[in-house]
């Protein structure tokens, strides 16, 4: 095989022709073919991957542009937040020391109503207490003269039946048991 490469070789001319070079009117078409396929890529093709990477990249710094503006809501409101949870715990401290507050005062009234109503019902009761003590005072006294009366009338064997003079004698006696009570309450 060697042989026929080299007889195909001889046969052409005597000059040697290096087969890895192209001939010149093929690197000029190419050069053309290649400027013309470069001049429609710089033209048209570039221009749009151009205009798609330009969206692309538009779309993504818009879209991290959101989420950062979503970020920046989300921990506005996450602040909102806690600034209204930290004022419903300070006015909920607040309601909690007014009820306690309201309670004392409450519980204070009560008292001084229950202190009032003691001191009515205290009065009250030494008021009646009193009147009792009067009623039974006069009751004694009355008792008191009756019986003195009977004795005297049974001592002096006399009717003391008057009226008048009953009145006279009981007046005369419950005088004598007024001095003698209020000097034994001096002397006390």
């Amino acid at each position: 095989m060697a042989a026929n490469i080299a007889l195909l070789a001889a046969e052409e001319g005597g000059e040697t022709h290096n087969p890895l070079i192209p001939e010149t009117y093929d690197i000029v078409w190419s050069i053309v073919c290649l400027v013309i396929v470069g001049f429609v890529f710089w033209k048209f093709v570039l221009p749009m991957a151009q205009k798609v990477l330009a969206e692309r990249t538009e779309q993504i710094d818009g879209g991290i542009k959101r989420a950062e503006e979503a970020q920046a809501e989300a921990q506005a409101a996450l602040e909102q937040y806690r600034a209204q949870l930290a004022e419903a715990r300070t006015e909920a401290a607040q309601i909690r020391e007014d009820a306690r507050n309201q309670g004392q005062q409450i519980i204070n009234e009560m008292k001084a109503q229950a202190q009032e109503e003691s001191d009515r019902i205290v009065t009250a009761g030494h008021t009646q207490l009193a009147a009792q003590r009067q009623q039974i005072v006069t009751e004694l006294r009355s008792d008191l003269g009756r019986t003195a009366v009977d004795l005297a009338e049974k001592v002096i064997g006399e009717s003391l039946s008057d009226d008048v003079k009953r009145a006279g004698s009981i007046d005369r006696f419950l005088d004598e048991l007024d001095s003698v009570d209020a000097k034994t309450s001096a002397g006390k």
